[in-house]
């Protein structure tokens, strides 16, 4: 344990300790159940966490009940946490300062030594899951030999691959050969890697990492009175998901590699977190618990001193940190309130909008067209989605049928006029847009906001012909609405302090991330991604092979290659996008006639019935053919790299935003840069084009992450 000692000495700053309280509970016959109770002596805003010095004083706990069992003082051992929450997992606040492999290596033993003593306690073990549960704190219930879990536990994960590490408290062995290598899978690889998709209790139940479900009223209660029965032996436990023979000889082998490939196609080969954890699952079928945690500890302690950890760590901090004190964000206090919302528009997007301020606002939400079959249309969409949210089980009847009452149309602006918030989801075209808010001012009062979802125009003379073009905000939401964080809250020159704040109190409300920006063309996000699309159709158009291109922008880890975000987000779209940016910054920006000719085309690639890639369409390769000064692969990627660092050097320069850090937030949340690779600044720093294009670097120290 001396090891041990050192490590929480050279981490101890600013832990909070997670302490484990234990008390003894009778059971019948005579016999005592030894309850361990983790609190941080925190309210629920601070999860329970588990650094090293808490991970001592839990080893030492679970160490003194083993051997009180070996003395038969006590029959059975418990762990649960404080009120609604388990663990949130490993204390990473401070993992940076960890000097070594060796020592991080001591991290993966630490764990393991504490959370393994569960399975070797001399007495069966359980661990009542009664609230949110993360990452090791999933591991504790794991080294368990029972589980129960609370039916209002809200989230339960292994997040560990999102952030650029694996299970390293013995997930990545346990949970295989508990439930099965494809829930498995499910759980250490795809959840992370879909947005960090969390399990609620019916989930865990199902997948079988819990073995019973109680409701929340008397949880403890029925856990105890389980343990009993089990100890006693009048319960038996059955697990149909625990793999069998069958399964390791045929199954295992084969859900791998299917993995692997759907990894391959889908993120590409450089984040190395998720492959790390499918050899540690393919492993996991036939090593025993003590080979498994070994190879554990070689892995994460390579993961935690590597690049792409570092650089995830700076990402999720901007996410969890920055994201929830905005930088420039006026006083809250000078927020109006919003008690009811207009939208111009009732097309997908309008609808998407109306959809998502009904449910979030609970306030009255009302829609307009040209026409009322258009606005019957809308209306339709939006009650049908509301419709379906109530029957996969995510609202109540009886909420369902609220929010459709709250939700009208109209073609009479006139029932805008009281109206707080009104939000234009027209065409992206100025004059219409002009016109839509020179209309819509004078049915409403002088202090409603008017906001606009422009992704590239300027809000300023968007606002040109408004009596009071201070109320007027830039609020630009991406791409399904309801899944997309992020919002660029754009301050147009006049826009005023109360306007600014009403709309970063309503983002929040939203439950979206607001970056606040300076008013200029494309923002930050279509700003950056123009100069990404420009360079690589500039680079088809000058005569650079399509899949060179796609092979030059691999390093930047980017979750899609220029091609397919173009027919994504549409090709007359990425057109117009180009063409924008190209007016607005002619010595910087490309534009593209092939891409215009490939727009009315329709589409770059061929897909199969399925959707999926099979190479790139005949017509598309004669459209543009033609180029006689093709760049290497190399030469492009540093072309595109040296590009951007150009203009986001500009950008911080004109104030655009207050600083890197929330142009690596918008990326992030708007545009799906990998947490493995820390934000485009960070990249830009790691590969030397900040000091290539203006001899410095966007941080200070670099930030360290995959390059």
């Amino acid at each position: 344990m001396a090891e041990f000692t050192q490590l929480a000495e050279l981490l101890k700053d600013d832990e909070v300790v997670t302490h484990s309280y234990v008390r003894d509970v009778p059971l019948s016959g005579g016999k005592t159940l030894a309850l361990v109770t983790l609190d941080n002596g925190r309210d629920h805003t601070r999860p329970n966490t588990m650094g090293p010095t808490t991970l001592l004083e839990l080893q030492r706990t679970l160490q003194s009940l083993k051997d009180r069992a070996s003395h038969g003082e006590i029959h059975a051992v418990a762990v649960t946490g404080k009120p609604y929450i388990l663990a949130a997992g490993a204390d990473l606040s401070h993992v940076d300062a960890i000097p070594s492999t060796e020592v991080a290596k001591q991290l993966g033993q630490q764990g393991h030594a504490t959370l393994g003593l569960l399975g070797d306690l001399g007495v069966p073990s359980f661990v009542f899951i009664n609230g949110l549960a993360l990452g090791g704190g999933v591991e504790i219930a794991l080294n368990a030999d029972y589980r129960t879990i609370d039916s209002s536990v809200p989230a339960l994960a292994l997040p560990e691959v999102f952030l650029g590490i694996i299970p390293g408290w013995g997930g990545a062995w346990l949970l295989p050969n508990l439930i099965g290598i494809e829930n498995a899978l499910k759980v250490i690889v795809e959840n992370p890697l879909k947005n960090n998709r969390m399990l609620k209790a019916k989930d865990a139940l199902e997948l079988g990492i819990a073995d019973v479900m109680f409701e929340p009223a008397n949880f403890l209660e029925d856990s105890i009175k389980w343990v009993d029965r089990v100890v006693s032996g009048t319960t038996k436990v059955k697990r149909p998901n625990q793999p069998g023979k069958i399964e390791r000889a045929v199954k295992w082998d084969a859900a791998i590699g299917i993995a692997r490939k759907m990894l391959q196609s889908r993120i590409g080969t450089v984040p190395k977190s998720p492959y790390a954890a499918l050899d540690l699952l393919a492993a996991a079928k036939n090593t025993d618990k003590a080979t498994g945690f070994a190879a554990e500890d070689e892995v994460l302690a390579g993961l935690i001193t590597g690049d792409q950890f570092r650089a995830s760590i700076y990402a999720f901090n901007l996410v969890q940190k920055r994201a929830k004190r905005p930088a420039g964000a006026p006083d809250k206090a000078l927020a109006r309130p919003v008690t009811k919302v207009g939208v111009i528009g009732a097309g997908l997007m309008a609808s998407q909008f109306a959809l998502l301020f009904v449910r979030r606002l609970q306030v009255p939400v009302v829609i307009t067209d040209l026409d009322q079959a258009r606005v019957d249309k809308g209306l339709d969409y939006i009650r049908g989605e509301i419709d379906t949210l109530r029957d996969k089980g995510r609202i109540s009847p009886d909420e369902s049928n609220r929010l459709k009452a709250l939700v009208s149309g109209t073609t009479d602006k006139s029932e805008f006029a009281d109206c707080d918030w009104v939000i234009e989801a027209v065409f992206e075209e100025l004059g219409v847009k002009q016109d839509v808010f020179a209309d819509v001012e004078q049915y409403v009062s002088e202090t409603a906001v008017l906001a606009t979802n422009t992704s590239s125009l300027s809000v300023d003379a968007i606002g040109a012909k408004l009596k009071h073009p201070e109320r007027l905000v830039g609020f630009h939401f991406f791409n399904p609405v309801a899944v997309m964080p992020l919002i660029e809250v754009v301050k147009a020159p006049k826009t005023d302090d109360e306007t600014l704040s009403t709309a970063m109190v309503t983002a929040a409300a939203l439950k979206k991330t607001a970056v606040i920006t300076k008013n200029t063309p494309g923002f930050v996000v279509n700003r950056i991604l123009a100069k990404l699309l420009g360079e690589a159709m500039h680079a088809v158009d000058t005569g650079t092979p399509f899949d060179t291109v796609v092979e030059a922008v691999k390093p930047l880890g980017l979750p899609m290659d220029p091609f397919e975000l173009l027919e994504l987000v549409g090709l007359t779209v990425g057109a117009h996008v180009l063409d924008t940016h190209h007016a607005a910054f002619p010595d910087r920006f490309f534009e593209s006639e092939n891409l215009r000719k490939l727009a009315e085309h329709g589409k770059i690639q061929d897909r199969d019935g399925k959707g999926k890639v099979k190479g790139y369409d005949k017509t598309a390769l004669s459209i543009v053919a033609g180029g006689t000064t093709p760049m290497s692969a190399d030469e492009l990627r540093i072309r595109i790299e040296d590009g951007l660092a150009d203009e986001i050097h500009r950008m911080l320069k004109d104030g655009v935003v207050a600083a890197a850090e929330d142009i690596d937030l918008c990326m992030i949340m708007g545009a799906g840069w990998p947490f493995q690779m820390g934000g485009v600044t960070p990249y830009l720093d790691r590969v030397g084009a900040s000091e290539r294009v203006f001899g410095g670097t966007f941080h200070t120290p670099p930030i360290r992450g995959v390059a």
